[in-house]
């Protein structure tokens, strides 16, 4: 009865719905086998990405080391360090600039050697401004005699000036000019610069600074205005009172006059 029944349900199915179970059977059939080739697909190219940058990398890797060898054999048998690079540099052709590096380095070397055997001769000495200055305005040298009197020399005084006057009249009153012109020169000169009009507040005029002035008249009228006339009269005054202008000088030294 069963049989029976399952006969006439196949017998009553409708051809569209077999059609359609067919049709979704391959449909199924064919996504698979699309499923398939692109799963294959994606294989591939992972193998074509892992392997596509690797490959290369590790041509160039081992062409490097190859060139490494054969760089480090060259140079063992050419030399090691400096001595080959050295060789290889003279290796090189001798060009114009090569040349003129190459005097400029042996220039170098011996610039280096001399500068080694440099030595210090002595210590530069320095020079105190204040000592000079004081050695021009002394201008000379100074001596004592037996009696100690100091005696200063002093180089002959410009021509055309008071002080050339007293110098070329110092032998006229037996002055030495070599040791007596010098104290004459400073003692003038602190008493008036050897100006012939200098007066002092105390009545004091003239280069020799006579007190008063108007003793100089026993020398000469225009004793006010004449530096001849003043110094004759001076070194008469020095002679007779000191002996020399040296011991009028030491004496003015030790009392402010003289």
């Amino acid at each position: 009865m069963s049989r029976h029944r399952t006969a006439m349900l196949e017998a009553t199915r409708p051809a569209s719905a077999t059609a359609t179970f067919e049709s979704r059977s391959a449909a199924t059939d064919g996504w698979s086998s699309a499923r398939g080739s692109r799963s294959s697909r994606r294989k591939r190219r992972g193998i074509f990405h892992r392997t596509g940058i690797v490959l290369p990398a590790f041509v160039v890797a081992v062409v490097l080391v190859a060139a490494v060898a054969v760089g480090a054999k060259v140079m063992s048998r050419a030399g090691s360090g400096a001595n080959s690079l050295a060789e290889a540099i003279d290796s090189l052709p001798h060009s114009g600039s090569v040349a003129m590096l190459e005097q400029e380095r042996q220039l170098l070397i011996v610039m280096n050697a001399a500068a080694k055997t440099l030595t210090v001769a002595s210590k530069p000495v320095m020079v105190n401004p204040s000592q000079v200055i004081a050695a021009q305005s002394d201008s000379a040298s100074s001596s004592s005699d037996s009696e100690g009197i100091t005696s200063i020399s002093a180089p002959p005084p410009d021509p055309g000036t008071a002080q050339e006057i007293g110098y070329e009249m110092l032998p006229s009153f037996g002055f030495s000019q070599q040791t007596q012109w010098g104290c004459l020169l400073d003692l003038w000169n602190r008493e008036s610069g050897w100006v012939y009009d200098a007066e002092n507040a105390s009545g004091a005029y003239g280069i020799p600074q006579a007190l008063p002035g108007s003793k100089m008249a026993s020398a000469g009228p225009d004793w006010q205005t004449d530096p001849t006339t003043q110094i004759k009269w001076g070194l008469g005054y020095i002679k007779q009172v000191y002996g020399t202008p040296c011991a009028a000088w030491n004496f003015e030294l030790a009392n402010n006059y003289y």
